[in-house]
């Protein structure tokens, strides 16, 4: 009975939990901003290269 209280108040793996939401939240920020950037560096390299031919 002692082990299942035990294991009833370990907080351990929430912690776990909410560090993997975190990094999952930050990888989303940064795939979005890439996305974003991306389509707009693509134009500017286009732009850029026709100007230079």
């Amino acid at each position: 009975m002692c082990m299942i209280e035990r294991f009833l108040k370990d907080e351990s793996a929430a912690t776990a939990i909410e560090y993997g939401l975190i990094a999952a939240g930050i990888a989303l920020a940064i795939i979005g901003a890439v996305n974003t950037l991306g389509s707009s560096m693509s134009s500017k390299f286009t732009d850029l290269s026709t100007s230079i031919k």
